[in-house]
């Protein structure tokens, strides 16, 4: 059995590199995040079909769940060789189970909870099982091991929600809260203590650009939405002038993150010495918010080109609001990390979102009406933080 794992797992699935040496995103890699593809079209209308207070809730924590299997594979990416048969072995593994949470993530608060637990914990159990045994003998080999813990802990709690269905959604926000605490307490252990984050040997700008490609796939859920409505229905006056806002929108959303952002964070990771702890804030956390906000963005965009003359609803203009001012809340974290200052003109624009989104649903203003006015003040930032940064 043990020659056997050895065969399965060896240490050379590693990638070769030099200190200096950056990890190249392989086809693997995007191969994997097709998946995300799926996964994200699923989750975007799993808000559209259940825009209520608990839905939100409920999608922000199947959002949560699967964020956190994306973004522990991206980092365990950037040790293991995707390219090598056992890497690729593994990948391949981790992206069955990916689908199949995609699969379930629409009745995973239904009759598809037990898939969906499943496969997040197995996702996690096997992806933790495998980075402990190939670092066997290295530090790293201890770090994975005592996040493997975690997992299992926070498995537990996932799997019991899965059986009592009552309970689902609050033994979920618990295991969720778990796993998202985990590396903040250093995989703490009884006997073992803290892995420090200098022991993460991470490689920054692979991870980094491994998160801005998962941004486009996000933003493509918008192009997704958009077009498929306007395949499926005709287009008058009214809905190509929603489309129109939709579609400048995303144009914003992108411009910010890959103009405004992308840059300073590029060279923040070039001279930074401790990738690790920059990248866990940065892209771990700071990014899961603005590809979450990104895809609310995408919901929103689809409830107002649907209907673009009727008097809006509470949960129409929240969606409106919330959309942006995540992407910009989770841009507003990632600069902040980067670049050591607070973006102050990204709070004072989510401000003023939440002013119109009240000011619109007060006056009783019709689709066409809001979207205009979110997309002139993210614009109007946009454009201000350009000159500013010029």
């Amino acid at each position: 059995m043990s020659n056997l794992f050895h065969r399965l797992v060896p240490t050379n699935a590693l990638r070769a590199l030099r200190p200096e040496d950056t990890p190249r995103v392989t086809t693997m890699e995007l191969f994997f995040d097709l998946v995300y593809v799926f996964t994200i079209i699923q989750l975007s209308h799993y808000l559209l079909e259940h825009a209520s207070w608990l839905g939100a809730l409920e999608y922000v924590t199947l959002f949560a769940a699967v964020w956190w299997a994306w973004n522990y594979t991206a980092w365990a990416a950037n040790w293991v060789n995707p390219d090598h048969p056992s890497g690729r072995g593994l990948m391949i593994v981790l992206m069955g189970c990916a689908l199949l949470m995609a699969v379930a993530a629409p009745q995973a608060f239904g009759d598809r909870a037990g898939l969906f637990a499943f496969a997040y914990v197995a996702m996690a159990l096997i992806r933790a099982g495998y980075m402990a045994f190939v670092f066997r003998g290295q530090v790293m080999g201890r770090n994975y091991t005592q996040l493997g813990a975690w997992s299992a802990i926070s498995g537990l709690f996932w799997i019991l929600g899965a059986f009592i269905a009552p309970a689902r959604l609050e033994l979920w926000i618990l295991a969720v809260l778990i796993d998202y605490a985990a590396p903040y307490v250093g995989f703490w252990l009884p006997g073992k203590g803290a892995t420090p984050m200098s022991s993460w040997t991470l490689k920054g700008l692979h991870l980094f650009e491994r998160n801005q490609l998962i941004f486009i796939i996000a933003l493509g859920e918008s192009i997704l939405l958009l077009g498929g409505y306007l395949v499926s229905h005709e287009i008058h006056l009214d809905t190509g002038a929603a489309a129109l806002i939709g579609f400048l929108l995303i144009v914003t959303l992108w411009w910010i993150y890959f103009v405004d952002l992308s840059e300073p964070g590029e060279h923040r990771f070039e001279h930074a010495t401790d990738h690790t702890s920059l990248a866990r804030a940065g892209l771990a956390y700071a990014h899961g918010v603005a590809v979450c906000g990104a895809i609310v963005t995408a919901v929103a965009i689809e409830m107002i080109v649907a209907h673009p003359h009727d008097a809006i609803h509470a949960e129409t203009a929240i969606i409106a609001f919330a959309g942006p001012s995540l992407f910009l809340l989770g841009c507003t974290i990632f600069h902040r990390v980067t670049a050591e200052r607070l973006r102050g003109l990204y709070l004072l624009a989510v401000a003023a979102l939440a002013g119109w989104g009240w000011l619109a649903l007060s006056l009783h203003l019709n689709g066409l009406w809001l979207g205009m006015g979110v997309l002139l003040i993210v614009l109007a930032m946009a454009a201000l933080g350009h000159r500013k940064a010029g």
